[in-house]
């Protein structure tokens, strides 16, 4: 799994490529909370991950709860259909607010392009 963080218009963009599994979720799990700490939207990009596991779940789970706690935001964005199955298998998707474009998330969170 590589990841990537970028600021983007007053948010906070983090990319994921490729499996977010029990091996890759700690990385993934400390980024994310790195993201949720700036106190800023997190919007959190999973067009190219290949397969999340359970692991990869509880990391973004436990960063929603975060942010919220924080009174900030966390999002997903163009989820891979792959990602989207575990997520709806999991009954997630009404958890998470996800959006299918980084544009759209960014108007949607206050941080327009």
């Amino acid at each position: 799994m590589e990841h990537q963080i970028k600021d983007r218009n007053g948010a906070v963009v983090i990319s994921f490529e490729g499996d977010v599994d029990l091996q890759s979720s700690p990385q993934a799990r400390e980024a994310l909370l790195e993201c949720v700490s700036r106190n800023r939207p997190v919007l959190v990009d999973l067009s190219r991950v290949n397969y999340i596991d359970s692991s990869g779940i509880a990391s973004l789970v436990e960063s929603l709860q975060s942010a919220r706690k924080r009174g900030s935001e966390l999002v997903l964005v163009a989820v891979s259909e792959t990602a989207m199955r575990v997520f709806k298998l999991a009954r997630l998707e009404t958890v998470f607010t996800i959006f299918e474009t980084l544009d759209e998330a960014l108007a949607k969170t206050g941080n327009p392009t």
